[in-house]
C-alpha cells in the first residue's frame, strides 16, 4: 500500500480508502470482518456520512473499529455532513447552519464511538450558507477538539474560494466522482480551444485547481459510469474498455478492478480512491491497485478505450 499526504495536512493516508455507505446492511460480525480485511491490506482511512442510512453505516463502522481492537490513533475516520433527508429518504435541503452542523457532528461522534473526527467534509454545496456563521462553527469544532481537519465534497473551485475566504482552516480535500466511467474533469483539460462538447468547462478546472491549491481529490464511485448508472467492469456496453482492462490485468497479474484503481492513482494530482465494496475478497483485489504503477502509454490507452477521444 502506498500513502499520500492529504492536502497540506500532516496526514499520510492510504491511497486506497474504504467508504462504508453500504455497511448498514451488514451484521456486526460481517462489519468487523470487513474492517479487519481493510486493516490487513494496510488501509488506514475510512469514509462515511451522517446521511448514509440515517447514520447506521457510521454506527456499524464505529462498532467494527471497536470490535477489531484497532488503535483509534492508527486510523483516520472521515465523515460528511450537510445533507438533510425527509421521511421518504429523499434530499430535502442542504444545510450548513451552525445548529445543523453542530448537531450532525455530535451525532456522528456518538455513532462512531469516537472523541474526534479526523476529517469533516461539507457534503455538497449549500447556496444559503452564512459564511460568518460557518467560520464560527469551524472554529468551535476545531478548538473543542471534535474535528481535526476540514474539506468539501462535490464542490467547484469558485465555491471553494468563497468558503476558504471565510474559514481559517485549510480545506484539505474535495471528494468528487471520478474514474474510467466518469472522466468529465479530464476531457475539458484536453479539448482546449475547441468547440465540441468535451471542451465545455463544467467544473471550473477542478483537477488543475486542486493541484495548484495542494488540495487532495478523493475519487468516489471509481467503477461507476454516469451518475449511479452502473458499473463498467465486465459490462458489455464497454467492450473496448474491458478488453484493455483484461489485457493489463493479465500482464500485471491482478484483477481488472485493481487496474481501474491504478489508472486513477497514476495521475500526478495525488488522488485517493474510495472503495465502496463490502466484499472482503473484492477489497483485497481492488487495494492491489495501489501497488501498481501503469505506464503513461497504458494510462492513455485506457482513457481512449473508455470512449474518450484525444483531439
Amino acid at each position: 500500500m502506498k500513502y499520500v499526504q492529504l492536502g497540506e495536512s500532516n496526514v499520510q493516508a492510504s491511497t486506497v480508502a474504504l467508504g462504508v455507505m453500504r455497511m448498514d446492511s451488514k451484521s456486526r460480525t460481517e462489519a468487523g470482518h470487513i474492517v479487519e480485511t481493510a486493516i490487513e491490506t494496510h488501509i488506514n482511512f475510512f469514509d462515511t456520512a451522517d446521511c448514509y442510512h440515517a447514520g447506521e453505516s457510521s454506527r456499524k463502522l464505529g462498532q467494527a473499529l471497536k470490535d477489531t481492537g484497532v488503535d483509534r490513533r492508527s486510523v483516520f475516520v472521515q465523515t460528511k455532513v450537510g445533507i438533510v433527508r425527509d421521511h421518504n429518504d429523499a434530499i430535502a435541503r442542504y444545510d450548513f447552519s451552525q445548529h445543523h452542523l453542530t448537531e450532525a457532528v455530535d451525532q456522528e461522534l456518538d455513532n462512531l464511538q469516537s472523541d474526534y473526527i479526523d476529517f469533516l467534509l461539507l457534503h455538497r454545496p449549500d447556496t444559503l450558507v452564512n459564511l460568518e456563521e460557518l467560520a464560527q462553527t469551524f472554529h468551535e469544532m476545531e478548538s473543542s477538539g471534535k474535528v481535526r481537519h476540514f474539506g468539501v465534497s462535490n464542490v467547484n473551485p469558485m465555491q471553494i474560494e468563497m468558503l476558504q475566504s471565510a474559514v481559517e482552516q485549510k480545506l484539505e480535500v474535495n471528494q468528487l466522482q471520478f474514474g474510467l466511467g466518469h472522466t468529465s474533469m479530464l476531457q475539458q483539460e484536453f479539448h482546449v480551444n475547441m468547440g465540441d462538447d468535451s471542451s465545455l468547462d463544467r467544473d471550473g478546472g477542478l483537477i488543475s485547481y486542486s493541484r495548484l491549491k495542494h488540495m487532495s481529490i478523493q475519487a468516489w464511485s471509481p467503477f461507476q459510469y454516469g451518475f449511479f448508472e452502473g458499473v463498467f467492469l465486465d459490462n458489455p456496453q464497454f467492450p473496448e474498455l474491458n478488453a484493455k482492462l483484461d489485457d493489463l490485468a493479465s500482464k500485471y497479474g491482478v484483477s481488472t478492478s485493481a487496474i481501474a484503481v491504478a489508472w486513477i492513482l497514476r495521475h500526478p494530482a495525488g488522488f485517493q480512491v474510495l472503495l465502496g465494496s463490502m466484499n472482503p475478497e473484492r477489497i483485497r483485489q481492488m487495494a492491489a491497485g495501489a501497488d501498481l504503477e501503469l505506464s503513461a502509454q497504458e494510462w492513455y490507452e485506457l482513457y481512449t478505450a473508455a470512449g474518450n477521444k484525444l483531439p
